[in-house]
């Protein structure tokens, strides 16, 4: 079972407490759930601007963690990573994934109750069916051309 939040040195439920923009970098990096969404790769349609999911992840996606393989390093090997900020947040809200805890907290609304930080687990998002655990494809195994044969629903 993974250690409580409290032995992490992180006020109880201070998401409810704390703005974005005033999170210290641990507050900040314990709001991802573990999903691995963020790193799909995604699919933007020219004219509506709407953003597709698919289960085509990045190359440093650990795909039975749901975590990035090389985390502290990843622009070494993907340069064009976006490392979500309360500054930068807005303007990438279009292409978060739904349950993302950064665009729940931007847009006033309330983490779920699978979220790791309210169950006091990081295997909740799995369980809860909400994680890409065991469900991606390499970008290295499909050809970019076939990425809409992978477009998935996400759950909400």
């Amino acid at each position: 079972m993974n250690e409580p939040i409290a032995a992490k040195g992180l006020a109880s439920r201070f998401w409810e407490k704390k703005p974005l923009t005033k999170m210290s970098k641990s507050e900040w990096e314990a709001l991802c759930d573990g999903c691995g969404k963020c790193c799909l790769n995604k699919l933007e349609d020219e004219d509506t601007g709407a953003v597709a999911l698919t289960r085509v992840a990045c190359r440093l996606l650990d795909d039975a963690t749901c975590r990035c393989a090389h985390y502290e390093t990843r622009h070494q090997f993907v340069p064009d990573c976006i490392v979500l900020s309360p500054t930068n947040l807005a303007d990438n809200l279009y292409w978060m994934p739904e349950t993302c805890a950064y665009k729940l907290l931007h847009l006033g609304k309330p983490l779920a109750e699978w979220h790791p930080l309210i169950s006091g687990t990081a295997e909740s998002v799995h369980t809860a069916g909400v994680s890409m655990q065991g469900q991606t494809l390499s970008e290295f195994d499909v050809a970019d051309d076939d990425w809409e044969d992978h477009i998935i629903e996400e759950p909400i």
